[in-house]
């Protein structure tokens, strides 16, 4: 989800999982929620631990003045792995565009490169 840069990644919370699409492959219903939702000290509230929990999602979210080695960057690599890979083009690293629709292409552009290159030297 895109929004401007001096909105607080928290308030994003609950919009992102319900922009969850069904996610396919096993036989029966798709599911519509993930499991587990994990996230760092920026998410770390009560609300948002009641909110997952009455989905039925367990909130793995690091807690605000616990000791860093939590255990989340044994998965959440990936996802800071993944940013970084993305702040590797210049365009977006720092937004020049005033239009969020230019900016959201761009930012598609570089996942498509970015998993163009994955595929090519044969990760999968």
């Amino acid at each position: 989800m895109l929004t401007g840069a001096n909105v607080h990644d928290s308030t994003q919370l609950q919009p992102l999982v319900e922009a969850i699409p069904p996610v396919r492959g096993k036989p029966g219903r798709p599911r519509r929620r993930p499991e587990i939702v994990q996230g760092d000290r920026g998410y770390s509230s009560d609300e948002h631990r009641h909110w997952l929990r009455a989905r039925k999602i367990r909130p793995l979210l690091a807690r605000i003045g616990s000791p860093h080695g939590s255990g989340l960057g044994k998965t959440r690599w990936v996802v800071e792995r993944t940013l970084a890979w993305l702040h590797h083009f210049r365009r977006l690293r720092i937004r020049w565009e005033r239009r969020d629709d230019i900016h959201l292409a761009f930012l598609k552009i570089g996942c498509a490169l970015i998993a163009f290159n994955f595929l090519q030297k044969g990760f999968c």
